[in-house]
């Protein structure tokens, strides 16, 4: 499914995740500054900025796996995964209970980060296979708009 998902599209999703943040962000400080929510404001921002750090440190790790020869990459992605999980979480639930409205807007920031970052990707991809003729699972469409499955005949239809 990812064999076609190239460096450009990483770059013009990673480009739209950030301004999506930033909008959200802006909007989101405005909002419960209005509300007379500012920590919980605060949150949100600090919340999309560590779900931004987070992304860009995966995708540095990746870079790095990926420049090296060695087949094992396994291991050195899966361990600096949990490293930055239990470094955001460990940030996240700390100052939630230093302050609850912060955590709150923190845990949502990461929340809405990653499902800015979800959208983008998911867009990317099915545009892609718009592009391409094929469905997002990348089968083969018979240009009857269904997707082809092997052994299935579009007889019935």
């Amino acid at each position: 499914m990812f064999e076609r998902f190239s460096l450009p599209d990483v770059a013009r999703v990673s480009r739209r995740t950030v301004l999506g943040s930033l909008v959200v962000g802006v909007a989101g400080l405005v909002l419960c500054v209005a509300l007379g929510a500012s920590l919980t404001g605060l949150g949100l921002c600090v919340g999309l900025g560590l779900g931004l750090v987070n992304f860009r440190m995966a995708q540095r790790s990746v870079a790095k796996v990926g420049r090296r020869a060695s087949g094992g990459t396994r291991r050195p992605l899966a361990t600096n995964t949990v490293a930055r999980l239990a470094g955001v979480s460990v940030v996240a639930l700390g100052l939630m209970f230093l302050d609850f409205d912060l955590g709150v807007g923190i845990l949502g920031g990461l929340a809405v980060f990653q499902v800015l970052l979800l959208f983008n990707v998911a867009r990317s991809m099915l545009r892609m296979g718009a592009v391409a003729g094929h469905g997002v699972l990348g089968a083969g469409s018979g240009g009857n708009g269904r997707v082809n499955v092997p052994g299935d005949s579009a007889e019935g239809w």
